[in-house]
């Protein structure tokens, strides 16, 4: 099924109204939240390792030092 203009254009009037715009701001919400989620759980791992890193070499140094 290939999206002709006339339903593109169908579809452009029904985004036009309130309740449309409402659902395009929503599903915009939506789609940054879930890029967030992943992102910050990339983050998270991240900060997890170089905390790890950072205190193995704080306390290497304690004791080679």
């Amino acid at each position: 099924m290939s999206l002709s203009p006339q339903v593109v254009l169908q579809l452009g009037g029904l985004l036009g109204g309130p309740f449309g715009q409402l659902l395009v701001a929503i599903v915009a919400i939506g789609v940054v939240v879930l890029v967030g989620r992943v992102v910050l759980k990339v983050a998270w791992r991240l900060v997890t390792i170089a905390a790890l890193v950072v205190g193995v070499l704080l306390l290497a140094s304690m004791f080679l030092g």
